[in-house]
């Protein structure tokens, strides 16, 4: 049974299932749910708790010992399973789809995922899960709707803003929703319910984006040079390596030249991005940046990187003025443009 997430909590007011599947890559949204189905959980009686992580030496006999062990004192168990990675393997595989076909009646169990790749989740063993769990996948927030999600967030604590500020509260988070959650809790400490100025928001908000060095290639995909130049500067800013922005930026480009090549072949844009693994919001964002971008702005591209890697290195490079920080924006900026 698949189930949004916004449904659990009325789910979990009729019934409890055995067996939960959540799968994410927000983790403050995966981390409110998983807390939903255990509060419920409790109030249901089950007691007892235990916790396993799938590592590289993890053994799948400890997740069929946890589920057919009995309680000292007959109470009822939660069992929760974490596979960070998203990929238990043939063993894990395996063992998923016989668990999910004998679920124990004293049991309740939860297991949490990442998103999983267009690949795994074909896989039988997801397949098994969803048949046989509550199944419950939650999308990422994508930038353009973050300022629609605070709003929902500072709705529910009684509060609201105009566009502007719900705009500057999603600027100064940068994609990050545990930051976003953070200053919107701080909102309501700081003042009672009712709308809140531009001001307001505006004095209580920090700086607390925590820029990523590989959200950075997005912005240059969608020609977004306001939040191109916002991101440089805040990497800047926190001391990421440049070597590193140079290589996310030069991948990116090489990337891009390859969907040019291999689309102006007469192949489908949709089965070249699976090949490349790219999927999520990258995904959306291809196809629209390949109609933009000319490829001669590509090829030269490559040629500024490797002009931009010159300057790291303490090298003369042409065609380029001032520091490397600044030949990176030029970089960066030509593609975006």
């Amino acid at each position: 049974m698949q189930l949004r997430v916004d449904g659990l909590e009325a789910h979990l007011a009729r019934t409890i299932a055995p067996l939960y599947v959540i799968t994410s890559d927000e983790h403050l949204l995966a981390l409110e749910a998983a807390d939903k189905i255990r509060r419920a959980a409790r109030a249901n009686g089950y007691s007892e708790r235990d916790v396993l992580t799938v590592e590289r030496n993890f053994k799948w006999g400890e997740l069929l010992a946890a589920n057919q062990a009995m309680s000292l004192f007959g109470d009822k168990k939660l069992i929760e399973l974490r596979i960070p990675t998203g990929k238990p393997g043939k063993d894990g595989g395996a063992a998923l789809q016989s668990y999910a076909k004998d679920l124990s009646p004293d049991n309740l169990t939860l297991i949490t995922l990442p998103k999983l790749d267009w690949q795994t989740a074909k896989a039988a063993w997801v397949a098994s899960l969803q048949q046989g769990a509550v199944y419950i996948e939650i999308p990422s927030i994508e930038r353009a709707a973050l300022p629609g999600w605070i709003g929902v967030r500072l709705a529910a604590q009684g509060q609201s803003v105009d566009r502007p500020g719900l705009d500057f509260i999603a600027d100064r988070v940068e994609g990050n929703l545990l930051a976003a959650h953070q200053e919107i809790l701080k909102l309501g400490l700081l003042h009672d319910a009712g709308k809140l100025t531009f001001e307001q928001v505006q004095d209580a908000v920090l700086n607390v984006a925590r820029y990523d060095v590989f959200k950075l290639s997005e912005a240059m995909l969608a020609g977004d040079t306001a939040r191109l130049v916002r991101m440089l500067e805040g990497l800047k800013g926190e001391g990421e390596a440049l070597p590193l922005v140079l290589w996310a930026v030069a991948d990116e480009i090489r990337t891009l030249l390859k969907l040019k090549a291999a689309t102006a072949n007469g192949r489908p844009l949709g089965e070249v991005l699976k090949e490349y693994r790219i999927w999520g919001a990258k995904e959306r964002l291809m196809a629209p940046a390949l109609r933009r971008i000319a490829l001669e702005t590509l090829e030269q591209g490559l040629q500024d990187a490797a002009q931009v890697d010159k300057m790291i290195k303490g090298l003369r490079a042409k065609d380029f003025a001032g520091d490397a920080w600044d030949a990176m924006l030029q970089l960066a900026l030509k593609v975006a443009r």
